[in-house]
């Protein structure tokens, strides 16, 4: 059984692993996340960026076209309210006025045009090109300028058009500062979802590593409980055989105590190796489990009327009281558990004493319990009476302490459950509880006792 201080230090090690992998998993949501929201900010602003200046450049060409279609058809300057400023309407928010071939400026207002209008460069440049578009900054305005030239009749006229892009820019700021908030917001729950999914995805992980870690761990309990347990009987032997060779010219009844010895660490081994194969194949998995119908009544009066000899030879005596109790599972494994639990009893009983053996039926389950004489259980070992190779200090000698976990092993995999505890009148009781199989197709009800009928009595 695995304690806190081994989990403890399997988790501290597993700790820098899974928080790396875990902050690496949180790094690569939020990264993704915000990769994902810069480029579609980045198309988002450009896509509102070009239909602003697109629809600010179009405002203003319209007007200037206007202005330079009267021209091109009157042969004189355009009288109001084409020029100034312009309210309402497509031009609304516009300021046009015409540059004359002298450079006189008509521009329809009363208080002149602000500072830096007309603009020099633009004028200029629609002369050569026919048209210019250019941001300025006007008395500290944002403003686009657009500059037409058009053919008069006495010289090339350049009609500009001012418009502010106060507006235009504001709405271009707002829109960054909502695309930047929402994208940090977005940013912030995409880190907070990765690490609870982060958390939740490595939950499998954690879980392998503990069963990785669970399985070298028994591995090591393993090989190292099994060494020390071979190294009695082989110790035993090795001197045994020792004193054999240096009396070996004498006669076999006179070193009998020897041959005695080596003979029953044999037994000894040979017990212990096949419970060690046990539960190899047990933790590789390759014990096969029936599951017939049976009644574990039968069994037990098999399985406890084999071990009569063994009990009487050391003045035990074997009650067995059995109920019929039909249940589905493997018949071998079923007899190995009461044997078991029936010859750990017979080791904790003293002369003179009983063990009973005890099988009831019950409508969900049904009961298997063996009952001693003998001086119960500690309080302390009453959770460590399953594990592999734990032996109480005062247990008889012979045992390998691999016995009652191979029979909780059996009723696991039968679906049940065993457990061990102290009878108020002294002794032990080890009991297991086996499920009770439900009705068959053929309409046998297990449950009340009415078993399959014997397939080669009906032929």
């Amino acid at each position: 059984m695995r304690g806190p201080a081994a989990t403890s230090a399997a988790e501290a090690e597993d700790a820098p692993l899974l928080r790396r992998t875990r902050w690496r998993l949180i790094a690569w949501s939020g990264g993704l996340t915000l990769l994902i929201l810069a480029l579609l900010g980045i198309a988002l602003y450009a896509a509102v960026a070009n239909s602003l200046d697109s629809s600010a450049t179009a405002q203003l060409r319209h007007r200037a076209e206007d202005i330079a279609g009267f021209i091109a058809r009157s042969g004189a300057f355009p009288q109001r309210p084409q020029v100034g400023i312009a309210f309402g309407g497509e031009a609304g928010g516009t300021i046009a006025f015409i540059v004359a071939p002298g450079g006189a400026v008509q521009a329809g207002l009363s208080s002149g045009l602000p500072a830096g209008l007309p603009d020099a460069g633009g004028v200029a440049a629609s002369q050569q090109s026919g048209s210019d578009v250019r941001d300025a900054t006007v008395s500290g305005i944002p403003v686009r300028i657009y500059s037409l030239a058009v053919k008069g009749p006495d010289g090339t006229y350049v009609v500009q058009v001012v418009g502010d892009q106060t507006s235009q820019d504001r709405l271009l700021g707002t829109l960054v500062s909502v695309l930047v908030i929402g994208g940090l917001g977005a940013v912030l729950l995409a880190i907070a979802a990765g690490y609870v999914y982060s958390g939740r995805a490595l939950v499998p992980i954690r879980e392998s590593i503990r069963r990785r870690q669970d399985a070298l761990r028994r591995q090591r309990e393993f090989t190292a409980n099994a060494s020390h347990e071979l190294r009695t009987p082989l110790t035993v032997i090795r001197a045994s055989a020792a004193d054999l060779r240096r009396n070996r010219s004498r006669r076999v009844e006179e070193v009998g105590e020897a041959l005695d010895d080596i003979e029953s660490e044999v037994g000894h081994l040979t017990a212990l190796v096949d419970d060690l194969l046990m539960l190899a194949r047990t933790d590789s998995g390759v014990v096969d489990m029936e599951h017939v119908p049976l009644d574990l009544a039968d069994v037990a009066a098999e399985a406890a009327g084999a071990l009569t000899p063994v009990a009487g030879q050391r003045g035990v005596t074997v009650v067995v009281d059995p109920l019929p109790a039909p249940v589905e599972g493997d018949p071998l494994r079923l007899r190995q558990l009461v044997t078991i639990l029936v010859d750990n009893a017979v080791a904790h009983t003293p002369t003179g004493g009983t063990v009973l053996v005890r099988v009831r039926p019950g409508e969900r389950e049904v009961t298997l319990d063996v009952l001693d004489d003998g001086p119960g259980i500690r309080e302390e070992d009453l959770d460590k009476v399953f594990e592999r190779f734990w032996r109480a200090d005062d247990a008889p000698a012979g045992g390998t302490g691999l016995g009652l976990s191979i029979a909780r092993w059996i009723v696991e995999h039968h679906g049940g459950s065993i457990s061990a505890g102290n009878r108020p009148e002294g002794g032990a009781r080890f009991e297991a509880r086996l499920p009770v199989p439900a009705p068959t197709a053929a309409g046998h009800d297990w449950r009340a006792g009415e078993l399959p009928p014997d397939p080669a009595a009906q032929g």
